[in-house]
């Protein structure tokens, strides 16, 4: 052997020097590449719920300014019109302010994952430029992986964030006149742990859609509809993904529906337990009780979601979410590993 040539490592110091798998660049690189969107997203948050903190302290100083006048909306007098005019603006304009963010946040898991979809990964496909990454040591997994982990950071973080400033929000105003119920989709889609479910969902099946479809505009269509369509199925069957309470009580006993409680369905019940449409005896020419009675029925029901049942729901839809989110990572890196090994 020449004095020339460098003697050959052993397995041992070969092992230590070679370099160890991390997601540092290909997480650095996916930053510098789409920083500019991230920014803008990053500061749009910012500003919607700098917004929000805003309308929330202009209207609790006209709430005061009402109380102090004395002045009452159910009962207006001469020289109180302004201020109830005033009062109810504010209350109007608030609650606008908790539909437009329940709106947006519906939204926000569609954006993220079509930003996985598009931009981050079919884009990539479709030019190619996926294989300068995997040709500097970064395994597709890995690619996948950061391709995943930064956009999932962000958007726990800017979901956590909205869902945070909206339940302070809501929880501030829920006496106002045009106060909106827990189980309204503008409310319930903001509160809890049921949004970070969802944008975490996006970015996952943005993820899956992506890799299988790998055409940057086509992915991302593919994801709003998928994601669209996610939602509206579990709209549907929310009621049902808790067992409801059931109060039955004689017909015109003056029974009081509980308060905040979510009305699912109503009717009459005969006494063998069948149930009756609540509008059975609509068009009937006779007094109802006549009516309930020539159809064997003589009790009312009522199944209903109380409050309490507002964490239970949310516990319940979050994990449907996160399981169809693991699901859907799963196959994504399965089609990964399929189409390129």
């Amino acid at each position: 052997m020449s004095t020339l040539t460098p003697p050959k490592p052993d397995a041992a110091t070969a092992a230590k020097a070679a370099p160890k798998a991390s997601l540092r660049g290909p997480v650095r690189v996916l930053l510098r590449v789409h920083r500019r969107p991230l920014r803008i997203m990053g500061a749009a948050v910012l500003l919607w719920i700098l917004g929000m903190v805003g309308i929330a302290l202009w209207s609790d100083r006209v709430a005061e300014d009402y109380a102090a006048s004395g002045c009452s909306f159910e009962h207006t007098v001469i020289g109180c019109g302004d201020i109830v005019r005033g009062y109810l603006d504010s209350q109007m304009r608030l609650n606008g302010v908790q539909i437009w963010t329940g709106l947006l946040m519906m939204a926000l898991p569609a954006a993220f994952g079509a930003f996985i979809a598009g931009p981050a990964i079919a884009r990539e496909l479709e030019s190619g430029t996926f294989r300068l990454a995997w040709s500097q040591s970064v395994r597709p997994a890995r690619w996948l992986a950061a391709k995943l982990l930064v956009p999932a950071v962000l958007a726990v973080a800017t979901t956590t964030a909205l869902a945070t400033a909206s339940s302070w929000f809501w929880s501030r105003h829920d006496d106002s006149p045009y106060a909106s119920a827990w189980f309204e989709r503008a409310v319930y889609g903001v509160l809890g742990t049921v949004p970070v479910a969802y944008a975490l969902f996006g970015l996952a099946l943005g993820a899956l859609l992506g890799l299988l479809v790998r055409r940057t505009v086509t992915a991302m269509a593919a994801t709003a509809i998928g994601y669209g369509l996610v939602l509206m199925a579990v709209n549907t069957v929310r009621s049902g993904l808790w067992p409801t309470r059931t109060d039955v009580f004689p017909v015109r006993s003056g029974y009081e529906f509980p308060p905040q409680a979510w009305s699912v369905a109503q009717g009459y019940e005969t006494s063998t337990g069948e149930r009756i449409p609540v509008d059975a005896c609509l068009m009937s020419q006779d007094d109802l009780v006549d009516c309930l009675a020539s159809l064997g029925a003589s009790e009312r029901y009522h199944d209903y979601h109380p409050a309490s049942h507002f964490w239970p729901l949310q516990f319940v839809e979050t994990g449907i979410l996160l399981a169809l989110t693991a699901l859907a990572v799963f196959a994504a890196f399965r089609v990964l590993r399929r189409l390129h090994g």
